[in-house]
């Protein structure tokens, strides 16, 4: 798989384009900083941007896409609904509320945040109205197992066309690949430079073999793998050595060599322990 350019993207399994890099929002606040991050980002080149109602912060990603100039279908928009919202009525209300914030006329992206208990599949049926009404160009799930994948596809008629799950070198989630692959869906990676921890012989040494940071190397292995990936960053200069990794490729063995660093290590909540 090439992947060559800040521009290149992955096609959803509805034909839908979504960028392989995109810039996560993920705890930067509302208003100037957010904003800032987002403008940064649109200056070097990234064309995906991801928030959620969780992160209090689509006001200020709204007011960047407003302000940068770039013709909104150049733009791919990815928003969460928030776990309390879960439930057919309080999910269309709920994205009404997202999309007055953001201030747009439709979302490239909207996912179930988190799979919860049971609720997801009343919230599913709401998304492929949404979707079908044409406000939603795609629309998928985040922080959801193979167990949970399957339960949706007995009773939809819609596969997700992402999953966006926490996804590392120290959580490669080998199965859930595979099996989102086999069924048509875009797997996707949150915390995907995991929350900093990068202090990792293995990955220092193969981050000076190719004279890059270790992050651009994280980073790289994600789109080799075939999944997109949302780093966050409110630094511009991080911002753009988060985007430079376009010119070079892992050899196979140091792909193989990050991936036997999984030990199923979550940094944030196990999906299975996250109910609401």
């Amino acid at each position: 798989m090439k992947i060559e350019h800040i521009t290149d993207y992955t096609v959803l399994n509805n034909g839908v384009r979504m960028p392989w890099l995109g810039l996560g929002v993920f705890q930067v606040e509302d208003g100037q900083e957010v904003i800032q991050s987002v403008r940064h980002a649109l200056e070097v080149g990234y064309r995906s941007i991801d928030t959620a109602a969780g992160y209090r912060n689509e006001t200020g990603v709204g007011a960047a896409i407003k302000e940068c100039g770039i013709p909104r279908e150049e733009l791919f928009i990815t928003t969460k609904l928030a776990n309390s919202d879960q439930g057919y009525e309080s999910t269309l209300r709920a994205f009404e509320e997202s999309r007055r914030k953001l201030d747009l006329d439709y979302i490239d992206l909207y996912l179930i945040h988190w799979p919860g208990k049971d609720k997801y599949k009343e919230t599913w049926k709401a998304f492929e109205k949404l979707h079908k009404e044409g406000y939603i160009r795609a629309i998928g799930v985040s922080n959801f197992k193979i167990h949970h994948l399957e339960s949706l596809k007995q009773e939809s008629n819609t596969i997700p066309a992402v999953n966006q799950v926490e996804y590392h070198p120290l959580l490669n989630q080998k199965e859930l690949l595979q099996y989102c692959k086999a069924e048509g869906i875009q797997l996707e990676a949150w915390s995907p430079i995991m929350k900093g921890n990068l202090d990792l012989p293995q990955i220092t040494e193969i981050a000076n073999k190719y004279g890059k940071t270790p992050a651009q190397i994280v980073l790289r292995w994600d789109l080799q793998h075939g999944v997109v990936t949302i780093p966050k960053s409110v630094r511009k200069e991080r911002i753009l050595e988060n985007a430079n990794i376009f010119d070079f490729a892992l050899s196979e063995e140091d792909m193989n060599a990050i991936d036997s660093m999984n030990k199923d290590y979550r940094f944030g909540p196990d999906p299975d322990e996250l109910l609401f």
